[in-house]
């Protein structure tokens, strides 16, 4: 019994030791150095630079056409002719629809007859005055029946004009709504025509930025549908805050020459600041952005080489995959690039210069 319990008291003995020998070496591997320290990590780096950046403010919105009505005729009538396709451009007066005219050219014959009739009453009148043939106040009635006569005349000729249809402004004709034959009642919707050139960008910015807002200043507009960015200025800003966003209300105008831009497109805005400001920047991939503060890796030189080190920094705009650093950093300062979960605080560090950053890595695409 003796002999067994000093057997168990050897081995277990030798399983400490030889535990402890691999649980050390275990641990070296995995803090990646040995005896003599930490193992460098092979890293790349970059600068902290200096640019100028042009202040912008980003928002949404949505075009809107300069001018839009939906064509409608103003009197009665049957449609004789259409004259538009539907998605024509068009000019002003150009002519849309014409309407029956037969009875209204008949009552302006018989209306033409009667202010003729009472033209040549009127001269006899006026010949017979100077010899007193006839009194003043027959000659008054008979400069009445003539100035009575040719209103009417006009007033024929103004419900004829009514019945041929116009485009009010240049533009672009929507889908038209009726057909040839077809009774038009007074009001009848005939077909949409929008302005197109210029266009309206409407959105709206926080009310913090009312006072960097101003008239003629520069915007760039994007959407989905094309890859060209667009640029236009601010042309009228709302004379009052909306209550229920407490968002100010935005118009600017874009020119529109070959009609890509239609109305009720998405737009994103970017309203441009007149002045361009230096700032601070770095890669977006070189910062470790974080609930309880941003921090970098900066390489700092000491007696035995480079070595890494962490700081926190403030941030703030992101364009075009760098940040703006705006406290932490100096101008000139290295941080590592990328792939910070691989570089601990305080770990000697190796530049490798032959590697670069994708550029679809640092925009984060």
């Amino acid at each position: 019994m003796k002999v067994f319990i000093r057997l168990l008291i050897a081995l277990l003995l030798l399983g400490g030791i030889f535990g402890g020998i691999f649980g050390y070496k275990y641990f070296v591997q995995m803090q990646g150095g040995g005896p003599g320290g930490p193992r460098p990590a092979n890293i790349t780096a970059t600068t902290v630079a200096s640019e100028q950046w042009q202040g912008e403010r980003s928002s949404v919105g949505s075009l809107t056409a300069v001018d839009r009505v939906a064509v409608s005729t103003e009197v009665a009538g049957t449609i004789e002719s259409l004259n538009f396709d539907s998605g024509e451009r068009v000019g002003t007066n150009d002519v849309l629809v014409a309407l029956d005219t037969d009875v209204d050219e008949a009552e302006l014959q018989g209306l033409q007859a009667e202010a003729e009739l009472a033209r040549i009453a009127f001269n006899r009148a006026e010949d017979l005055l100077p010899q007193q043939a006839i009194s003043q106040s027959e000659f008054d009635e008979a400069r009445a029946r003539l100035d009575s006569a040719t209103a009417a005349v006009d007033t024929q000729q103004a419900r004829l004009a009514q019945k041929t249809i116009r485009a009010p402004f240049p533009g672009i004709l929507g889908l038209r709504t009726v057909s040839v034959g077809q009774y038009l009642a007074p009001g009848s919707d005939i077909v949409e025509i929008q302005r197109l050139d210029p266009i309206y960008a409407d959105f709206t910015l926080p009310e913090r930025f009312l006072t960097d807002l101003e008239q003629g200043q520069s915007i760039e507009v994007n959407t989905s549908a094309f890859e060209d960015t667009f640029n236009g200025t601010i042309t009228a800003i709302d004379s009052a805050i909306r209550e229920n966003t407490r968002a100010v209300s935005v118009r600017a105008t874009l020119d529109n020459p070959d009609g890509r831009l239609r109305p009720g497109m998405f737009a994103e805005v970017t309203v441009l600041e007149p002045m361009e400001r230096t700032l601070l920047t770095i890669p977006r991939t070189a910062v470790s952005f974080n609930t309880y503060g941003d921090f970098v890796l900066r390489i700092n030189q000491n007696d035995n080489g480079l070595v890494a080190e962490r700081v926190q920094i403030e941030t703030g705009e992101v364009r075009d995959g760098r940040v703006e650093v705006t406290n932490g950093l100096d101008k000139g300062d290295r941080v590592v690039a990328a792939g910070l979960v691989k570089v601990r605080p305080g770990q000697p560090v190796t530049i490798d210069d032959t590697v670069t950053l994708n550029p679809d890595e640092v925009t984060g695409r």
